[in-house]
């Protein structure tokens, strides 16, 4: 695994799922990923699963500790920082690097009023410049 192929890697929606639940749980087996998955995907079995988390520690979006049995799985990059790579590189492509048009997109149609207000006093809180 070199460092350009981890930089690269992007999650897709299922490893994002996986992420979620490994961010949540801390480093699991796969196993314990599989229970824990199964309220949101019911259909996912135990060898999807593992294959899953093979795939992704391939990647380069997990580890895997061998030394213990079964092996255990975890992130290699914190939630908040993927997330923010993830939300760069969407508003590159989807909107021209235009950081204003993603929020006014969002804020357009999938805000609720609730969150307005509390985006709202986060932005006087924190000033103009948030």
């Amino acid at each position: 695994m070199n460092a350009r192929t981890t930089a690269t890697a992007r999650p897709t929606a299922a490893e994002l799922d996986l992420l979620q639940v490994l961010w949540r749980l801390g480093p699991a087996d796969a196993k314990t990923v599989h229970e824990a998955l199964l309220p949101d995907r019911p259909d996912a079995t135990y060898a999807t699963v593992l294959r899953q988390l093979q795939v992704m520690h391939g990647k380069g979006l997990l580890s895997r500790d061998e030394s213990l049995r079964p092996h255990l799985y975890a992130p290699v990059h914190a939630q908040d920082k993927l997330q923010q790579s993830l939300v760069k590189d969407f508003i590159a492509k989807a909107f021209a690097g235009s950081g204003k048009a993603l929020v006014l997109a969002a804020l357009k149609n999938h805000v609720s009023a609730k969150e307005r207000a509390e985006i709202r006093q986060l932005l006087t809180k924190n000033g103009d410049g948030a």
